[in-house]
């Protein structure tokens, strides 16, 4: 079975975010001051071959861990669903 994983990595809500941050005080400037305290994370997607959705969960999962992110500075959660 072949599932597609989307996955959302961002700061750790510790951490500062320069970019978040940058964005959001710029917000008044083009007329959207109710807006505040924006993060910016990265999002991937990525198609994996497996036998069950728990196999694939689990590669996708070692795939954040051991690559796609810093855990010591972000996060991450993901969606699967099956590839028809």
């Amino acid at each position: 079975m072949k599932f597609r994983a989307a996955i959302d990595i961002m700061p750790l809500p510790a951490l500062l975010d320069p970019q978040g941050k940058a964005v959001s005080n710029n917000m008044p400037n083009i007329g959207l001051p109710d807006i505040s305290n924006v993060r910016i994370g990265k999002h991937v997607t990525l198609e994996v071959d497996a036998d069950s959705r728990e196999a694939a969960e689990g590669q996708v999962n070692d795939a954040c861990t051991k690559l796609l992110v810093n855990e010591i500075m972000e996060g991450f959660t993901f969606r699967l669903e099956e590839v028809k």
